[in-house]
Order: C-alpha cells, then sequence, then structure tokens
C-alpha cells in the first residue's frame, strides 16, 4: 500500500514496548503489513517490525531471496509474525553482523541464540510454530528485539565490534 518512513536510532517510540494485537485478521492489521512489505522491499531490508514505521504493535514481517545488504544470506521465506514469542533450543550462541533499517550505515557483532523456536499467529489468525537456526533465527530475534524496544546496539558485548559498513568491508570484516 505505502512506503512508510523508517525511525532511526534516537526517535524515542523505537524504545517503547509494542503492545499485542487482538484480531490478527483486522483490516487495519492487512493494511499494515501491507505497508511493511513495501517499506522492507523499498529499503532492502531482511526484516522490519512494526515499531520501526511508528506503529506500536507486536507485527514484524522478514525474508529474503537476495539482498544486496547481506550478499551471503541464504533465503528465507516471506513471514508474517503476530505475537511473536521466541524461546532458545540449547545453549549455543553465535556472533554475527548485524545491520538495521534504524541505525543505517552501521553495523555491530551481535550475540545471539543459534538455535530457537518461534510461536506466533499468522495474518489469517492461525498458530504459527517453527524452528530455525543460522541466520534465520538472526533475523527473527533481531526483528522481535523491536518489539520489545531494542535496537542492535543494545546488545553488542564490545562496543568496539560497530562501525561504519564502509569502513568494515574495506577491513575485510563483512562482505
Amino acid at each position: 500500500m505505502a512506503v512508510r518512513e523508517v525511525l532511526r536510532l534516537g526517535d524515542p517510540r523505537l524504545r517503547e514496548v509494542a503492545s499485542p494485537v487482538g484480531d490478527p485478521t483486522a483490516p487495519a492489521i492487512a493494511a499494515l503489513i501491507s505497508d511493511l512489505r513495501d517499506t522492507m522491499a523499498a529499503r532492502h531490508g531482511a526484516g522490519l517490525a512494526a515499531p520501526q514505521i511508528g506503529v506500536p504493535l507486536r507485527v514484524v514481517i522478514f525474508g529474503i531471496t537476495r539482498n544486496p545488504r547481506y550478499p551471503e544470506a541464504p533465503p528465507i521465506p516471506e513471514t508474517v509474525l503476530i505475537n511473536p514469542l521466541i524461546t532458545p533450543l540449547g545453549k549455543g550462541r553465535g556472533l554475527g553482523w548485524e545491520g538495521c533499517l534504524s541505525v543505517p550505515g552501521l553495523r555491530g557483532a551481535v550475540p545471539r541464540w543459534e538455535h530457537i523456536r518461534y510461536t506466533a499467529l499468522d495474518p489469517r489468525g492461525c498458530r504459527v510454530e517453527v524452528e530455525a537456526e543460522g541466520f534465520h533465527a538472526r533475523v527473527v530475534q533481531h526483528e522481535c528485539d523491536h518489539l520489545d524496544g531494542l535496537l542492535f546496539p543494545d546488545r553488542l558485548e564490545d562496543p568496539r565490534q560497530l562501525g561504519y559498513t564502509e569502513e568494515l568491508q574495506a577491513a575485510g570484516l563483512i562482505p
């Protein structure tokens, strides 16, 4: 329906905890999902959460086929999650470089659970339950963090592992 403005780090709305969606089949939620899809595609995102476009609801979208921002990432089918919950499976955490449409131009090395289960409702109101690993698990965790007012710099263990994309590429740290 529309490409929306993406809020940037520093906007206090990004720090709010999003509210649960009561009726995932409501027309307003369908319109929101359409705007999220259009905005994510226009900005070459791997995912986008409703709070990033100023809507404080627990809705995320993610998925990629080929993405210039993540050239080595495997494909992830487009998925919409409403009121998602994440459960870590195992104790393994891995470090990976992340960027964010709300933190343009920067990347950081963020620790995330390597293997998770996520549950949610889909836009038809049906329950979804998926196990994910690797980049897929990372994207889900990153987007769901937005629902709790967290951005990837909040998760950095070492602030020295934050930098501008171009400089990190020039140094050979990211593709």
